[in-house]
């Protein structure tokens, strides 16, 4: 589902983000990516994501070289991920329904669709009832799950979460990490961004790991890692 290529990321002559990184996570996979600040993370994931190209290597995203792919056909890809974020990036004038209705919006659902498939999203994280809530009556941890409901409302084959309880008190994150675990349960690809070690001791997803922009380990060149219980 996601596979790299002896992919590299240069942002100039001294600033070398990703280093001949190479793996490959399977359909219905999920991991942790690893790494203290500045390791190449972020990179790694908007790579992924097709928001950056790399500066040397290839990136395969299910059946889609991306080096291939010409930019009129990088926004139906993109529908076929849903990112989750650190900070939420919740529109404050607009109700947690409209919130997370925005990629079927502008992939232009109609109607009727926009409202079953929010109301099911929102029904996943816990949070129909609050439909028609403002974000700031919202938790932390719920505004977190309203970024959850819109990442995965267009039901998406490809998860990615940067740093999604890096705010978060620990139970709370764990709440979080068991919604991504029951995603990634019905068939979701999922991959996590995180430097918390409490979540990698106590999840036990495969981790991938990153020291100044090298891959340093890898769980998936390991068989048994790639069905985790």
């Amino acid at each position: 589902m996601i596979e790299f290529i002896n992919v590299s990321k240069q942002y100039g002559p001294d600033a070398r983000a990703l280093d001949s990184v190479s793996f490959h996570i399977p359909q219905g996979g999920i991991a942790f990516l690893t790494g203290h600040s500045g390791a190449g993370k972020s990179t790694l994931l908007k790579l992924t994501a097709a928001l950056e190209q790399p500066t040397r290597g290839n990136i395969v995203i299910g059946d889609a070289p991306l080096n291939r792919l010409s930019e009129k056909h990088l926004p139906h890809l993109r529908q076929r991920m849903g990112i989750v974020f650190q900070n939420h990036h919740l529109l404050l004038d607009r109700n947690i329904f409209d919130n997370v209705a925005l990629p079927l919006v502008f992939a232009g659902y109609g109607y009727a669709d926009i409202q079953r498939r929010v109301r099911a999203a929102l029904d996943k994280v816990g949070l129909l009832a609050r439909e028609k809530d403002n974000p700031c009556s919202l938790s932390g941890g719920e505004q977190q799950r309203v970024g959850i409901a819109r990442a995965v409302v267009n039901r998406p084959k490809l998860l990615l979460a940067d740093e999604p309880t890096g705010n978060l008190d620990p139970e709370m994150s764990m709440e979080i990490m068991d919604l991504f675990r029951r995603f990634n349960q019905v068939g979701v690809t999922v991959l996590i961004a995180t430097h918390d070690l409490n979540l990698l001791r106590e999840m036990g997803f495969p981790l991938l790991s990153l020291r100044g922009g090298k891959l340093i380990h890898n769980d998936f060149e390991h068989p048994r890692m790639k069905h985790p219980a």
